[in-house]
């Protein structure tokens, strides 16, 4: 990771290396986290975080799930986020704000861990890789499936649900391949270890619905609204697991993976195991949006 000087801490701009939490602080011991990853991004008018409120308004419905109440209100934290990237003199970065339970009482209840938030910006590159944009990743189903209904709430951007995605991940990783796809409870396609799933078939782009244990994507949402917009036919429904070995393209979502198309799942190459052609469309409206060309103002200019 690529240090930038200063981390935003309740509060004050702390330098880098200083911003440290206590090892008995209430989130290292029991996941009790929220967080968002956001972009800036870096064009000819300047630099832009991409769909900041969307994300904060994310930021608190997870706080608001577990029961963490932020001190600050959602427009102070717009602000610091802008004013955090001006203090570390970046044009393009990864936002990265935090709300945890920090330092109070051990013990599964959490009431008596004051409620801390951070904020930390640095630059990074492609997620799944520099080339990945363009050539795809190769992928599997994993043996891993998301969280049971009723059990973690997959719509809170949770520290804790991240348990589940490294496991996802790291079994992806020791099976040689860059991503693994999980299936919910049911059986169903629900997504990757930290990005939202797609698929085309004969023109029709599908993606899971929300009982389908997925996160409330951005970059997903933003994916539907180009492509409804462009005139595809985009279906959110329950996806079996056979539509991945006959479907023409797919491709994963996220703020950190942007649109990365995926030209292999379980050994079988998808369409003809490149980049396919609704893809790379909704690849370039996207980045024409992000480059500046923004036509439904999800840019907040820094």
């Amino acid at each position: 990771m690529e240090k930038a000087k200063f981390i935003w801490m309740d509060g004050k701009f702390i330098p880098w290396d200083n911003a440290k939490v206590h090892i008995l602080s209430h989130v290292v011991h029991y996941g009790t986290s929220v967080f968002e990853g956001i972009r800036c991004y870096k064009n000819k008018k300047g630099s832009a975080i991409f769909r900041l409120e969307n994300h904060t308004n994310r930021l608190f419905d997870s706080a608001k799930i577990y029961r963490m109440e932020i001190s600050y209100t959602k427009e102070e934290i717009n602000n610091v986020i802008v004013e955090t990237i001006r203090k570390n003199k970046l044009d393009a970065c990864y936002i990265r704000p935090l709300v945890y339970r920090g330092y109070g009482e051990l013990g599964v209840n959490p009431f008596d861990s004051p409620v801390k938030v951070s904020i930390a910006v640095w630059k990074w590159g492609k997620y799944l890789g520099p080339e990945a944009i363009e050539k795809g990743v190769e992928t599997v189903v994993s043996t891993w499936q998301r969280m049971a209904p009723n059990t973690f709430p997959a719509m809170a951007k949770a520290g804790a649900n991240y348990m589940n995605s490294q496991l996802i991940k790291m079994e992806a990783i020791l099976r040689g391949v860059t991503e693994g796809i999980a299936l919910d409870i049911f059986g169903y396609v629900s997504e990757g270890s930290g990005e939202n799933f797609f698929c085309i078939k004969d023109g029709v782009i599908y993606t899971p619905q929300l009982g389908a244990s997925i996160l409330l994507g951005i970059t997903r949402h933003s994916v539907i609204k180009i492509a409804r917009d462009l005139g595809y036919e985009v279906k959110e429904q329950f996806i079996p697991r056979e539509l991945l070995y006959i479907c023409d393209e797919a491709f994963f979502t996220g703020s950190a993976a942007e649109i990365t198309p995926i030209r292999m799942i379980d050994k079988l190459k998808v369409g003809k195991g490149e980049r396919g052609p609704i893809t790379k469309k909704l690849q370039e409206e996207f980045f024409k949006i992000t480059a500046g060309e923004d036509k439904y103002n999800w840019l907040t200019w820094v």
